[in-house]
């Protein structure tokens, strides 16, 4: 008998668009006599024999079954019949996320006549409409030269506040899945009637958030940026709270005593930790306090550090000689617990350096981590909560040496930078998570990938050349190519800004390995613009632990203040105004900086 199939001309591509956390089958349009079974690819990889944990039961009639959609699974699945692969049908799954909202600051007093900002920062797909009521009573109608709704709705400013301004203001964010709100208040009262606290709040400084920490060769600098004032110099030949050892102790044949640091992360804005590669040693910082609490002895040369917040515990990389010779990957448990810490050592050998997908409003939860061995064309894949090998994805097809790796979770893509060979800067590859894959080359990107905090933009930065590619993932998780800028910036490193014009959008600032210039990019136009003369970079002798030896920090979500070092100096940028805030002379090698929010 003959096999006859068909697949009506209107059914060829097939749209189902599904809310995460529910379940979804897609059934294949291919029918006839004598069908074979149904084969389900995505992207080109055949999903029937995989044995993963979402997706699965190819029953009788062949469908295919997705448990608890999350967006790393939005994008193509085809179906054919096996050995009859011309005749394909496409399913374009959509995911839709009900909205999650932060807004800032919770709660603020204000002198009348002052101006007063309240932000609500909304993410969601699609994008969330956001709205405001004053004690439950929108305010829509008594918007006013007074009274403005800035960025889609994303900032409520307030010129000149009066005393009737005070209340509890809420934003609100919308969509068609799902409605996320919060309360921003807002407390007008003159100078003789502040409270006692709000005095000492205000006048003595005692709020020890929104500060960056700057590690230099001079100990520790807590620089409070929008009125550009150190709020604390922590000195080389202090102490350290639990053994009163010094924090930098003098080397012998050394003149001054100075400190070197490679790496520091934040801990839920109540520790942070820093390595110091000379010590071989961790340091534990108490934000509260702003005091050094303790340290602990790890193996040689500390040169990485990376807090998984998903389960609470620091990630730190020793290469244990310069050549990194011997390298060890360890874990530091129940890191915010700040309490008598202990080292674990992992089991893996021979890792050249580490990645762990940062977490965001949408995804909370990260499970997997990836480390890489550069003289092999592999990342192996580990589960960051037993800390043990599940895979390996090999290269070898590709001939690619990872060097380092980004991930969106919309579409589920991690995008791995190759060692460029001869001059050569060799294409990026993705992985879909999932199937673990390689499913390719990212068209004809190259350079080190960045991605938006929202998983949107990937933006890929050459060192060498210049050359800015900017891509965005689509609803239906395609990666398009938006702008391909070419400057004359040799990137160091990159940060995302989120917009203050526009809701959902950002701008990029990117430093130099070797000029003093900075780049901004406004990734909504692509409008490109230079911040000059930040003086010359730390040179990369001077910053042996990584190839970032221009670092550029953000203030998080609703900073508007960046930082950036030069040799012997600190420059604040003001992102909202795209403009140099502040030089702070004196700090020299301030390479690494962390950013504590509110505490």
């Amino acid at each position: 008998e003959v096999v006859r199939l068909s697949l009506p001309e209107e059914q060829r591509v097939s749209i189902t668009t599904i809310t995460v956390g529910l379940s979804t089958i897609l059934t294949c349009g291919i029918r006839g006599t004598l069908r074979p079974p149904i084969i389900w690819k995505r992207n080109g990889i055949i999903l029937n024999f995989l044995d993963l944990e979402d997706i699965n039961d190819f029953g009788e009639d062949n469908s295919l079954y997705i448990t608890k959609v999350t967006t790393i699974h939005m994008g193509n699945y085809t179906c054919h019949a096996y050995g009859y692969e011309e005749l394909y049908q496409t399913h374009i799954l959509q995911v839709n996320v009900p909205p999650v909202i932060r807004v800032y600051p919770e709660t603020q007093a204000q002198e009348p006549g002052v101006s007063a900002s309240l932000k609500c920062h909304a993410e969601g797909i699609p994008n969330p409409r956001i709205t405001w009521l004053k004690n439950g009573i929108d305010i829509m109608p008594k918007l006013s030269k007074q009274l403005m709704l800035l960025a889609n709705g994303s900032e409520l400013h307030i010129s000149s506040v009066r005393y009737e301004d005070t209340g509890a203001y809420t934003c609100i964010a919308k969509n068609e899945v799902g409605v996320d709100e919060d309360i921003s208040s807002l407390f007008i009262e003159d100078s003789a009637r502040k409270t006692l606290a709000n005095i000492l709040w205000r006048e003595e400084g005692l709020s020890v958030g929104n500060m960056f920490y700057v590690f230099s060769d001079d100990g520790i600098t807590v620089l409070q940026p929008n009125e550009c004032e150190i709020r604390r110099h922590i000195r080389p030949e202090e102490r350290i709270f639990t053994s009163y050892e010094e924090i930098c102790p003098r080397v012998e044949g050394e003149g001054t005593q100075s400190c070197l640091w490679a790496s520091a992360v934040n801990v839920r804005d109540k520790y942070i930790y820093v390595t110091q590669p000379k010590q071989n040693r961790v340091m534990i910082i108490d934000i509260q306090t702003q005091k050094v609490m303790q340290s602990l002895d790890v193996d040689p040369l500390p040169t990485k550090l990376h807090y998984d917040k998903s389960h609470d515990q620091v990630w730190l990389l020793s290469w244990g000689d310069m050549r990194k010779l011997s390298p060890t990957l360890q874990v530091i448990p129940e890191a915010s617990a700040g309490e008598e810490q202990h080292v674990i050592r992992t089991p893996f050998e021979g890792v050249d350096d580490f990645f762990i997908p940062p977490t965001n409003l949408i995804i909370n939860h990260v499970r997997f981590g990836f480390i890489f061995d550069r003289s092999k064309p592999a990342v192996h894949k580990i589960d960051l909560e037993t800390v043990t090998h599940v895979n390996t994805i090999s290269f070898r097809n590709y001939s690619c040496a990872p060097q380092t790796m980004a991930y969106t979770h919309l579409g589920g893509y991690f995008l791995v930078q190759c060692r460029g060979r001869r001059g050569a800067a060799a294409p990026q590859l993705l992985i879909d998570s999932v199937t673990d894959a390689v499913i390719g080359t990212n068209g004809a990107v190259s350079g080190t990938p960045h991605v938006s905090p929202d998983g949107r933009f990937l933006v890929s930065a050459d060192g060498d050349g210049g050359r800015i590619q900017v891509q965005t993932v689509t609803v239906r998780g395609e990666i398009k190519l938006i702008y391909d800028l070419q400057t004359n910036i040799h990137v160091s490193d990159l940060t995302f800004q989120p917009s203050f014009t526009e809701g959902n959008q950002y701008y990029i600032y990117a430093t130099s390995h070797l000029q003093t210039d900075v780049l901004f990019v406004e990734l909504s136009t692509g409008k490109m613009n230079v911040l000059k003369n930040l003086k010359d970079p730390i040179t990369s002798k001077d910053w042996p632990w990584s190839s970032y030896n221009r670092i550029v920090r953000d203030s998080g979500l609703f900073g508007q203040y960046l930082i950036t070092p030069a040799k012997d100096s600190l420059f604040v940028i003001n992102g909202r105004k795209n403009t140099l805030r502040c030089e702070v002379s004196g700090i020299r090698r301030g390479n690494t900086v962390v950013w504590v929010g509110e505490v």
